[in-house]
């Protein structure tokens, strides 16, 4: 069964392009803000103050942690490793493992009611639904399952010919759905795995742990204009998701409501007090 992406009976989407935005709220735009400005949309959404919200965003070199990596073994040793490359950390609030971002690495988020009850199985094809179409005219061969090798691998890996481009996660606040999508479009995936890689190698050694973490191949790691040979560019994925959204759905204005300001700056707390342990 095809999932209708958004799961929503609306007419009308926000599109909010973070693309080169500078602050929210007068906060710096960095990959922590963009994890409280999607719990704050998710609760107006959720809750039916604002339309369902497409959201697109892209940060500077920012390693994104899942809390299980804040466990690892010698885990102050990766921060100095990660920090010593002048790139950034962050732990985020959605499930799944160490993912890299920077500025080629486009991340979509689709934020939806949940008063539907819309199952986390359903979150996941929607998302995957959406990407297929979006591709459509390239290729029909994207797949979902699980890439080994691959960095935060899960059953929703998006790949071509078992080659990882993309990487799906959920957030879920209160009445809302923030199902949310990194896609390598521009640079070298390659590179990413194995600063992920190294970074795991680091914090980890050689020791036993109770979770399983990745043993990562870079070669199974590629960037969507690689694999279809396109080149695609972030500004031009942005316009292309635009477009195939304006085909279903009236697009609104590109603005954020005034009622997510002070929710943001909630979640902004939340999330500095989570990632009290990377300062």
């Amino acid at each position: 069964m095809t999932i209708q992406y958004p799961i929503t009976t609306e007419k009308y989407i926000r599109f909010l392009n973070h693309y080169n935005t500078k602050t929210i709220f007068n906060v710096q735009n960095e990959a922590l803000t963009s994890f409280a400005i999607d719990d704050a949309i998710a609760e107006t959404v959720g809750n039916h103050v604002a339309y369902p919200t497409i959201r697109m965003w892209v940060h500077e070199p920012t390693i994104v942690l899942g809390i299980p990596d804040s466990r690892l073994p010698y885990i102050e040793d990766g921060l100095s490793y990660i920090h010593q490359k002048e790139t950034n950390a962050v732990i985020r609030n959605s499930g799944g493992l160490a993912v890299f971002l920077d500025s080629g690495v486009l991340n979509m988020s689709m934020i939806i009611p949940n008063n539907r009850g819309v199952t986390i199985h359903n979150g996941y094809n929607m998302m995957y639904e959406f990407i297929k179409k979006l591709f459509k005219p390239y290729t029909d061969a994207i797949k979902a399952y699980e890439i080994v090798g691959s960095y935060c691998p899960g059953d929703y890996d998006l790949s071509i010919g078992g080659i990882k481009f993309a990487g799906i996660s959920q957030r879920r606040v209160r009445n809302g759905v923030a199902v949310q999508i990194y896609m390598d479009i521009e640079g070298s995936s390659k590179k990413r795995a194995k600063f992920v890689k190294e970074f795991y190698n680091i914090s980890k050694r050689n020791e036993v742990t109770n979770y399983k973490y990745p043993d990562i191949d870079p070669q199974v790691m590629g960037t969507i204009s690689e694999l279809l040979d396109v080149p695609f560019t972030i500004s031009s994925m942005i316009e292309q998701i635009k477009s195939l959204l304006q085909t279903d759905y009236i697009i609104t204005d590109d603005q954020l409501l005034l009622e997510e300001k002070q929710l943001f700056y909630k979640r902004v707390k939340q999330m500095h007090k989570r990632n009290e342990q990377l300062r």
